[in-house]
């Protein structure tokens, strides 16, 4: 994902683990446990991409459902909508 500040495109692009549909942000882990840093990179490529949806997923658990947090970039449409 570039970065791009006041119509300047600037080399320290980041990248996104996967983007499904141009509009989910998926942020792969293996750690001992999410924290907030975490989250907060999942939130960043979220917000500079306009995505409004994300998941950061831990494998480093038992199970995989306890590793998974939704991450939401503001509000979401209502369900009829399109996002």
């Amino acid at each position: 994902m570039p970065l791009i500040f006041e119509e300047v495109k600037l080399d320290c692009g980041y990248r996104i683990d996967l983007l499904v549909e141009n509009r989910v942000v998926v942020e792969l882990k293996s750690v001992e446990e999410i924290n907030d840093i975490h989250m907060a990179q999942t939130l960043t490529y979220m917000k500079l991409g306009n995505y409004k949806l994300g998941l950061l997923i831990n494998f480093n658990v038992i199970k995989l459902k306890d590793g998974v947090r939704r991450v939401i970039n503001g509000s979401l449409s209502p369900i009829n909508e399109p996002l």
